[in-house]
């Protein structure tokens, strides 16, 4: 494709996440708490009734707005259910479609329901090529935030691979946006910094919580004797961590969920799956490093069960520090689970 084509494409997905985003904000003021409830449980998630707001919208934008020559296969949670893939044009094969779009319509549901934090809507595009493609083939993404009801402005993240990464602040009030720069944190050690282990739930928290205090005991962060200065800032949402690492905030998160539940003989549930993980060309584009535990670069099919464990820097020179330290600690507190352990379907 040309480089106008691909633009043309980010800029689709960006208008797409805009409708979610007034969507979803226009039935939170509408409805409240309502959304909280229960709507469905699937192999992937708990989805909630804000999920299914966002769900309906997206469906609405692709039959209004997807260009019908160019072929898309959806992967999103709730269309599991239904009987048959949701392509545009609508009833063509997956394999025949040009490109698929995964999309987590809301990436931290649990934050945004409860006005807690931002959620955040992420998407990307990867070529289908007559088979199901991988996270590395994703080459457009975007990632829009959905904002408190006490804030008044949205960022939007967006980039084609190789290509700048373009960032805005959309105001609610105005309906105006600006352009924001974006950088992430330029530190050459991790000391008087933000940096985080996801460990949102009682399951596998002490493990999780044992590798994150040997991994500063490694990289001595602190004189012998004296606790390590790095910060814990507990994000429940992949987007929200990559984008607290694109904006400099955060300087190192690590989530190795799946690590820790398969060395305990524990179901892979409620964990990052590649929807989460669709916008990690994001933080490249920006300078940052996102890869496996063990070094090697992000790799899962593009489907809603896969488990996912990531490694994010903020720099080059923080990956090259760290790495060696997370790859060896990998291996002692998570053996056999050749740290790529598959989801297990089902709750």
């Amino acid at each position: 494709m040309s480089p106008r084509q691909l633009d043309s494409l980010r800029r689709l997905l960006c208008d797409l996440q805009a409708h979610i985003r007034d969507t979803v904000l226009s039935a939170r003021a509408r409805q409240g708490l309502t959304l909280t409830r229960v709507a469905a449980v699937t192999a992937a998630d708990t989805i909630y009734a804000i999920d299914r707001v966002s769900e309906e919208a997206i469906l609405a934008w692709f039959e209004r707005h997807w260009p019908r020559a160019i072929s898309v296969c959806l992967v999103m949670e709730g269309l599991d259910e239904r009987a048959a893939p949701v392509t545009f044009p609508r009833g063509m094969a997956p394999v025949k479609t040009l490109f698929t779009c995964i999309i987590d319509p809301i990436d931290g549901t649990r934050n945004l329901m409860y006005d807690k934090r931002s959620g955040w809507i992420l998407a990307g595009i990867a070529p289908t090529r007559g088979a199901q493609p991988r996270l590395g083939d994703i080459f457009v993404a975007a990632m829009t935030e959905l904002p408190t009801s006490k804030q008044e402005r949205s960022d939007q993240i967006s980039a084609v691979r190789g290509g700048p990464l373009h960032a805005s602040a959309f105001d609610l009030r105005t309906r105006r946006s600006r352009r924001l720069t974006l950088h992430p944190s330029p530190a050459g050690d991790f000391t008087h910094g933000f940096a985080s282990v996801a460990k949102f739930f009682p399951a596998g928290k002490t493990l999780l919580a044992r590798w994150e205090e040997a991994l500063w005991q490694q990289l001595k962060v602190a004189p012998r004797g004296h606790s390590p200065l790095i910060f814990d800032d507990q994000y429940i949402s992949t987007g929200g961590q990559l984008y607290e690492l694109i904006a400099g905030h955060d300087r190192f998160v690590a989530d190795l969920r799946p690590l820790a539940f398969a060395a305990l003989g524990l179901p892979s549930e409620l964990v990052c799956h590649p929807y989460d993980l669709c916008t990690a060309l994001l933080l490249e584009a920006a300078g940052g490093v996102i890869e496996q535990p063990n070094g090697r670069p992000l790799d899962a099919p593009l489907d809603t069960t896969y488990a996912v464990s990531w490694v994010g820097y903020a720099n080059p020179s923080l990956a090259r520090l760290a790495r060696p330290s997370v790859i060896r600690l990998c291996r002692r507190f998570f053996p056999g689970t050749s740290m790529r352990p598959k989801a297990k379907r089902g709750k």
